[in-house]
């Protein structure tokens, strides 16, 4: 029975380790890919349901604020 909790942590470590050559992923994603994957949807999902008049003035409004 000890000897099995051995070969289990062992296997464990193999399946984590990675090919030579093979980048594994971070886990983080640079803001420019975050922002290319969702605009489209976002952008779908605005006419889809008729919000892309609330954006607009949304927009409209933030440019009239920085202008002053």
């Amino acid at each position: 029975m000890a000897q099995t909790s051995g070969r289990t942590a062992l296997r464990a470590q193999g399946r984590r380790a990675a090919a030579p050559g093979v980048r594994q992923p971070s886990g983080t994603r640079h803001p420019l890919v975050a922002v290319a994957m969702v605009l489209p949807l976002a952008c779908v999902l605005a006419v889809a349901f008729g919000g892309w008049e609330a954006v607009m003035t949304q927009a409209s409004s933030v440019v009239g604020m920085l202008g002053r």
